[in-house]
C-alpha cells in the first residue's frame, strides 16, 4: 500500500502523481498543508515539504527526486522500453539534468511564486506568512515563464520529447509545473506553438486525467486548463 502526502497545487506533488499514474500504481492521497508544520508530518520529512511517499516496509521517501529514483528502481522494468528513466547512461544524465532544471529552476522562478502567492497565502495566518499576494513576485513569475516555454519549445524542436526520443521524467516534471501556471491562466501559449503541442501531448495521457479533473475552491481554472484541444 502506497500513501502520498501531497498538496493538490504543489507542482512537485503533481510530478509524482503523474509518475505513479504512468507506472499504473494506486496511492492513497493525503493532503498536507505544509505551512501548518504538523509534528506527525515533520517526523516523516523534517524538511517539511511535499511530496512524501510512504511504502509499506520502507522508511518514508521524501522529495520528488528521491521518490522518482525509488519508483524507477522498484518499478522501472515494468515499463520496458518506455521506462521513465532510460537505461542508457548518457540519457539518464540528460533526464536528471532536465528534471532538475524544471523541479528547481522553473519552480524557483515560476511555479513556486505563483503557488505561494495565489494559493498558499490565502490559507496561511499572518504568522505563517499569509496575507495579500505579492504582485511583484507574480509579475516576475509571469515574465520568467516565457523563456522556460521557449526552452521547452527548443528542446522539442530538436527531439521527439524533452530529453530524447521517448517520454521521460523530464516531460512529467516540466508538465507538472506548467500545469499549475496553466490553471491560473498564466501561460502565454500563443508565443510558442511547439511547446504548446508538446504540452497537449503530455496532458492527453491517462495519467493526467485525475489532475485535470480537480479544481481549487474559490479559484476557477483557466479555459485552457482541462481542454485537450486548447
Amino acid at each position: 500500500m502506497l500513501t502520498l502526502f501531497h498538496h493538490p497545487v504543489c507542482p512537485h506533488s503533481r510530478f509524482i502523481r503523474l509518475a505513479l499514474g504512468e507506472y499504473g500504481l494506486d496511492a492513497r492521497l493525503a493532503e498536507e498543508r505544509t505551512w501548518e508544520r504538523r509534528e506527525e508530518f515533520l517526523l516523516l520529512n523534517p524538511a517539511g515539504t511535499t511530496p512524501v511517499l510512504v511504502a509499506e516496509g520502507f522508511p518514508a521517501i521524501p522529495g520528488a527526486s528521491v521518490i522518482a529514483e525509488y519508483l524507477d528502481e522498484a518499478f522501472g522494468d515494468k515499463l520496458g522500453e518506455h521506462r521513465l528513466m532510460p537505461r542508457n547512461m548518457s540519457m539518464r544524465v540528460e533526464v536528471r539534468r532536465l528534471s532538475s532544471w524544471f523541479n528547481d529552476k522553473l519552480f524557483d522562478e515560476v511555479s513556486g511564486p505563483l503557488v505561494r502567492e495565489r494559493f498558499y497565502r490565502r490559507y496561511m495566518t499572518a504568522g505563517q506568512g499569509g496575507g495579500s499576494p505579492d504582485t511583484d513576485a507574480m509579475r516576475a513569475a509571469r515574465n520568467n515563464i516565457r523563456y522556460h516555454l521557449a526552452y521547452i519549445g527548443w528542446l522539442v524542436g530538436t527531439r521527439d520529447w524533452l530529453a530524447g526520443e521517448q517520454m521521460s521524467y523530464a516531460d512529467l516534471a516540466a508538465a507538472a509545473h506548467i500545469s499549475v501556471a496553466d490553471y491560473l491562466g498564466d501561460v502565454p501559449w500563443n508565443e510558442d506553438e511547439t511547446a504548446k503541442n508538446w504540452y497537449a501531448r503530455v496532458k492527453s495521457r491517462p495519467s493526467f486525467r485525475p489532475i485535470l479533473a480537480e479544481t481549487i475552491a474559490g479559484i476557477a481554472p483557466s479555459p485552457t486548463y482541462a481542454d485537450l484541444d486548447f
